[in-house]
C-alpha cells in the first residue's frame, strides 16, 4: 500500500513537472507509465525518489537536446549521448547508492523503450487491419 501511494505521488508530481516541459517531451500519460515502471524496477524508496528523479529529468533533458542537435548525424549523436550517460552514471550512483542500481537505470530505460516501440507497432498493425477489413465489402 505504501509503495502504491508513493507511485501515485510520483506520477502526480511528474505530471505537474511534465506540463512545464516543452512540447517535444513525452505525453504525461506515457511519462507517468515510465515513472511507475522505473520506480518499480529500481525499487525506489521515497528518499531514493527525491534524489533520483531530479537527476533523471536533467539526464533526459540533455539527451533530448543532444538528439535534436544531432538528428542528422547518428554517429555524432551516439558519441555525445554516450558521454552524457557516462556523466550521469556517476550522478545516478550518488542518488541510488550503488553502481549496479545506477547501471540498472539504463537497462530499465531500454526495456521500457522497447516495450513502447512494440506496443506502437502492434497498435499500428491492428489499425491497418481494421482499415483493411473496413474497406473490403462483401460482393454479391
Amino acid at each position: 500500500m505504501k509503495k502504491n501511494v508513493l507511485i501515485l505521488f510520483l506520477v502526480i508530481s511528474v505530471s505537474t513537472y511534465a506540463q512545464q516541459q516543452p512540447n517535444n517531451s513525452p505525453s504525461p500519460n506515457l511519462q507517468g507509465l515510465k515513472i511507475a515502471y522505473m520506480t518499480k524496477e529500481l525499487n525506489l524508496s521515497s528518499e531514493d525518489a527525491q534524489k533520483f528523479w531530479p537527476v533523471y529529468f536533467s539526464y533526459t533533458d540533455e539527451i533530448a537536446v543532444c538528439r535534436k542537435e544531432n538528428k542528422d548525424d547518428v554517429i555524432l549523436f551516439d558519441e555525445r549521448s554516450l558521454a552524457i550517460r557516462k556523466k550521469y552514471v556517476v550522478e545516478f550512483k550518488t542518488a541510488l547508492g550503488t553502481e549496479s542500481r545506477a547501471n540498472k537505470v539504463f537497462v530499465a530505460e531500454r526495456i521500457f523503450g522497447n516495450f513502447i516501440k512494440k506496443e506502437v507497432e502492434n497498435r499500428q498493425k491492428m489499425k491497418a487491419a481494421k482499415q483493411q477489413s473496413g474497406n473490403s465489402k462483401p460482393t454479391q
